[in-house]
Formats: C-alpha cells, sequence, structure tokens
C-alpha cells in the first residue's frame, strides 16, 4: 500500500501527539484487560495493575524500538497468550512472575542466536505464503467474538440493542473518515470513531439518569467518581503498582525451588507466541512493502519482543507481544511512522501516573470499542487474505494447506497436555499455534516447496 507517513518520517508535533494517542487507543482496551482477566480468577495474594501494565507497554515497547534501530513499526502490548500462566503463577507472588517472564524472553533470545548463526532464510521455506497468510486471517477471524461481545455490551446494563447502535456509529464514522476524511481526519478516523460513539452513548446515559431509564444507560461513569476527586489535587496522580518493587519484598521468602514449575507454565507458550511474531511481522512486511525479516532482521525483532517482554513484565507483570492492532492501525491509516509508536510509547509511560486519564479510559463504553474492533480485526483478517491471492488454490496441495489452518484455526481446534489438581490443564497450545503446526506439517506431507506454488 502507499503509505502517508514512512517508517522514518517525523510528523510535525501536533501531528505526532494526535497519531500515538491513536495508537494508545487501539492497544488500550486489550493491554489493560489482560490483568482485569488474571484479577478476575481470584488470586488473592497479589493484584495486578492496569496502569502499571500499561506504562509496562510502553517500557516493552521502548526496548523492542531501540533492538530493532527503530526500523519496525509496532506496538507491544500485555500479551493474552499468558493468561494461563500468569494466572497459576499468581501463587508465587510478583518474584515469580517475573521469573516467568524471563524464561519467556529466553526462548526469544535463543532463537534469535540461532537465526544470526544460521540466517532467516528457512522460514520462508518453512512457511510459504500459503502457509502464514491464512495463519494471519485466523488472527484477526479469531477476534472477531471478541469485536462482537463487546459490540453487544452495554457496561452501565442499558439495552443492547442501543449498546450495538453505539458501536456502529463509533464504525460508521471511523470508516467514513478513513475513505473519504482530509489530511488529518483520514489519519486519525479511530480517534474521531471513538469520540463519536462515545458522545452518543453518553448522550443516552445522561438521558437515562435524568428519566430514571435504565435501557438507556449505556456509559459507566463511575470510574470518574471512585478513582480520584476534583477537589483533592493529589488525586489525580497515582504510582502504579510496579512489579519490581512489589517483588523486592519476596526475595527473602521466594521458593528456589519452584523454578521448574515456573519454567513450565511459561517456555511451552513462548513457543506458540514465537510463531504469532513471525505472522505478524510477516503481516506487517505486506503491509509496509518492506521485508522486516531482513532489515533490521528477525534475530533483531526476536530480541526485541523477547527483551520487551521481559522488561514490561518486570514493570507491570503481564509479558508483552507485538499487537495485531497496532499492525491494523497502520494498514488503515497509511502511518508507519516508528515515532508515532514511540510516542504512544510515551503516553503510555506518562498517562499511567495520570489517575483522570486512566479513569477516563475506563469509561469508554465497551460498545464503542466493539464497533472500532471490527474494523482493526478485519483489516488483520483481510492482510492475511491478500497475503495469499497470488498462491494457485486450483494446486491441490495449496487448497489443502489453507483449508487445514481456516478450519482448525477458525473452528478452535486446542491441544491440552497435563492435568492439574483442579482439572486444567498444564499447557495449552492455542488454536493458533495448533492452526498453523498443522498447516506445516500438511505442507511438508504433500511435497513442501518442490511444486509451483503462485498462480502463473
Amino acid at each position: 500500500m502507499k503509505l502517508v507517513y514512512g517508517i522514518h518520517d517525523k510528523p510535525k508535533f501536533g501531528q505526532l501527539l494526535a497519531f500515538s494517542f491513536q495508537q494508545l487507543l487501539a492497544i488500550m482496551a486489550a493491554t489493560i484487560v489482560v490483568p482485569i482477566i488474571v484479577n478476575s480468577y481470584g488470586a488473592t495474594n497479589l493484584h495486578m495493575d492496569p496502569a502499571a501494565a500499561l506504562c509496562g507497554a510502553g517500557v516493552g515497547t521502548f526496548v523492542y524500538i531501540a533492538f530493532t534501530r527503530g526500523r519496525s513499526p509496532v506496538f507491544l502490548g500485555s500479551s493474552f497468550a499468558f493468561i494461563t500462566a500468569m494466572e497459576y503463577a499468581t501463587a508465587f507472588g510478583y518474584f515469580g512472575i517475573i521469573l516467568g517472564a524471563i524464561f519467556a524472553g529466553l526462548v526469544y533470545v535463543v532463537f534469535a542466536l540461532i537465526i544470526k548463526a544460521a540466517g532467516s532464510g528457512w522460514v520462508d521455506k518453512l512457511m510459504p505464503p500459503a502457509i502464514i497468510g491464512p495463519t494471519v486471517a485466523i488472527i484477526g477471524l479469531g477476534l472477531s467474538g471478541s469485536a462482537i461481545t463487546n459490540l453487544q455490551t452495554a457496561p452501565a446494563g442499558g439495552s443492547t440493542l442501543l449498546a450495538v447502535f453505539c458501536g456502529l456509529v463509533a464504525l460508521t464514522v471511523t470508516m467514513i473518515c478513513s475513505t473519504y476524511g482530509k489530511k488529518m481526519a483520514k489519519l486519525i478516523p479511530f480517534i474521531i470513531g471513538i469520540l463519536a460513539g462515545y458522545v452518543v452513548a453518553a448522550v443516552f446515559t445522561f438521558i437515562g439518569m435524568a428519566t430514571n431509564c435504565k435501557a438507556l444507560l449505556i456509559t459507566d461513569f463511575s470510574a470518574l467518581t471512585t478513582n480520584f476527586s476534583p477537589v483533592n489535587f493529589g488525586s489525580f496522580f497515582n504510582v502504579p503498582k510496579f512489579a519490581f518493587v512489589q517483588a523486592i519484598g519476596e526475595l527473602g521468602t521466594f521458593d528456589w525451588a519452584c523454578l521448574g514449575s515456573i519454567a513450565l507454565l511459561y517456555v511451552p507458550v513462548a513457543f506458540v507466541v514465537f510463531a504469532e511474531h513471525l505472522a505478524d511481522h510477516k503481516n506487517l512486511s505486506s503491509i509496509i512493502g518492506k521485508d522486516l525479516l531482513k532489515d533490521p532482521g528477525l534475530d533483531r525483532t526476536l530480541l526485541g519482543d523477547g527483551v520487551g517482554s521481559m522488561a514490561g513484565a518486570l514493570v507491570g507483570s503481564c509479558p508483552n507481544t507485538t499487537y495485531g492492532e497496532s499492525i491494523a492501525c497502520v494498514a488503515i491509516t497509511g502511518n508507519a511512522s516508528v515515532y508515532s509508536i514511540g510516542g504512544a510509547a510515551t503516553l503510555c509511560v506518562i498517562l499511567s501516573f495520570f489517575t483522570p486519564f486512566v479513569a477516563f479510559l475506563n469509561t469508554i463504553p465497551s460498545c464503542v470499542m466493539g464497533g472500532v474492533c471490527i474494523a482493526l480485526y478485519g483489516f488483520i483478517a483481510v492482510s492475511g487474505l491478500k497475503m495469499f491471492k497470488n498462491v494457485d488454490l486450483d494446486n491441490n496441495r495449496n487448497l489443502f494447506v489453507v483449508s487445514v489452518i481456516l478450519v482448525c484455526g477458525i473452528g478452535g481446534l486446542t491441544l491440552k497436555f497435563g492435568t492439574r489438581a483442579d482439572g486444567s490443564p498444564v499447557v495449552t497450545v492455542t488454536e493458533i499455534a495448533v492452526a498453523l503446526i498443522l498447516g506445516i506439517l500438511t505442507n511438508a506431507l504433500l511435497g513442501g516447496d518442490k511444486k509451483e506454488t503462485a498462480k502463473k
């Protein structure tokens, strides 16, 4: 696609601030919901702070930018793949969670060293477009259920139909701005769309409050009244509950015999996220017209992702990973400036200390975010489909490879190994990883790259 801003282009300050805020909005919901989900499992010995996770995402992204030398425009946020691992790692305290992220990050480091020595050419042979394209597509399609669930949710308990209406307003405005907008409107369609949906939802909510009509209550404003007091200046600022600060107090009581258990929780998941890392960077490469596996190189992107994940967990408890929402934002706006990614990281760090902003973000209705996520997740799926548009699907081998990946991925085929005392699995291989593995095996079984795969 034709980029409005290339990787190294630096927008003017006002534009940069808007672009950075848009990236923040794209990744914010998923980043802070990971610790919320882990907390919902009922761990009593620690509490993950969403503000710290937001700050950790910013720190992790800075690390990624440094390792990739500012040549890969993607944001790192809290990884959903590690949720189960984090849930059980809470039994080992903050120090255990940090150690788990370090184990996972070391897997990336090992892969990076191997690729540094052997090159990355084997990656293209192992995962040609017939494999990587549908894998990227199912990443977006797999998120579609989350978008629709959010679209139908009114946090304040109002009407589902009105919630859907507000979300569709946000989606419609986003699409119009992206398609017909001029200058800045075309570059920040998500900000405009979210604001439009927010205003409509707020109007419904205020009318509902005034008329005592529960069906009109779409927005939950309680975060603005419970997290800080406008008359108390001190309540405007919040120091996030950083994981490394909490872990320091646990050093004397930590049971080092648990290292093996922690490694078993995190290391298998790291192999799964490695596959997603490849898919994300192949996807981003196709969008910006530059092979990121060659420049800055897969070894550098892996190091940036792995060490960035460690840094993110050190600050916010949650290991980080590259975000498809960030990549979709680049695709839709044509803005691949790494300065926008760095700006978003800066905002994450600064605003995590600012209570009113964090509280305001928490008041954005789920239905509004669900509306814009239809576009975000849809673009991820479509970009994956475009990656194998030149693959010859009249060739049965290619047809079987694509079919296996799409059906297993969309159908939700997962593999579970081992059983814990509570009946839950020790290791769960996600549907994306299973689909990718089966696609690779199918491709190898039916002849690998020995036959022509592209249309003539």
